[in-house]
């Protein structure tokens, strides 16, 4: 089984439809769009998730500044560490984690772990992983950011963010959300700390007429070589399978670009 991204709720699945139009790029190549992530609430559908429209224009070859959110990356060096949970990142997190929740708070790590954005600059970013886990996705990350892969945003889901209105052009690269896999009572391996999803909007979930993020659809098209996808033997799928965690873009159905895990779902 797969997820959807990890702050999102698991599909149920639908009948098959077309996947939408994906149209034509007019942002220059290198150039930064001027969309604004968050703004533009989309119709619901009658399962929870944003009506799927075409890929905006803005968007087709998405490059966008990452905001300095956490603590400034003072050069291009890769550094990381790894905590328990703590005070702080605990409240953050809210409704993230919850009692009830397959994971203790003791069995969690936070890490914090240098990466490059599309800007081409080095930034701060973190995730909450499964202890065990937490080593391995320290050098899965490493190697990302040697080979200068970039990511638009890496921070942790946090309690705000879970009811939002969907907007279908997120794109944050995230782990742990305790939250249940689709169409069973089964928790997502997001619940365990033992999944990754990276780069969303340009390695979008795909099952039927279901497109997360919902505006990612031009992403689809895995023959167009744009920066941040992640593609069969690339720096990313190499580096997971170094520690082997496994590809939901290599499942048959549904197709989950973004989504790696240590389970196999």
């Amino acid at each position: 089984m797969s997820s959807a991204p990890a702050g999102a709720q698991a599909p149920p699945r639908r009948d098959a439809g077309p996947a939408p139009s994906t149209g034509a790029d007019t942002q220059p190549p290198n150039s930064y769009s001027d969309w604004q992530v968050g703004e533009k609430p989309l119709p619901v559908r009658s399962d929870g998730f944003g009506e799927v429209l075409p890929t905006p224009p803005e968007l087709r070859q998405r490059r966008l500044p990452t905001p300095e959110s956490l603590a400034t990356q003072p050069d291009d060096r890769f550094r990381s560490s790894v905590h328990r949970i703590g005070p702080e990142v605990r409240e953050r997190m809210g409704e993230s984690w919850r009692p009830g929740c397959p994971m203790d708070l003791d069995d969690l790590r936070y890490v914090r772990l240098s990466f490059w954005g599309f800007d081409d600059r080095a930034h701060v970013g973190e995730l909450i992983v499964h202890h065990r886990a937490a080593q391995d996705i320290t050098r899965v990350f490493e190697k990302l950011f040697r080979a200068e892969f970039p990511i638009e945003r890496m921070r942790i889901v946090t309690s705000p963010e879970l009811p939002a209105e969907p907007t279908g052009d997120g794109n944050n690269t995230a782990a742990f959300v305790c939250r249940q896999a689709r169409q069973q009572a089964d928790w997502s391996a997001h619940a365990y700390g033992l999944a990754v999803d990276i780069n969303p909007f340009q390695n979008p979930y795909h099952r039927d007429d279901l497109v997360l993020p919902e505006r990612a659809s031009a992403y689809l098209d895995r023959s167009r070589e744009r920066p941040g996808m992640i593609h069969p033997d690339g720096v990313v799928t190499r580096a997971f399978a170094e520690v082997d965690w496994t590809w939901g873009g290599s499942w048959h159905e549904p197709r989950d670009y973004m989504h790696f895990s240590a389970t196999g779902h």
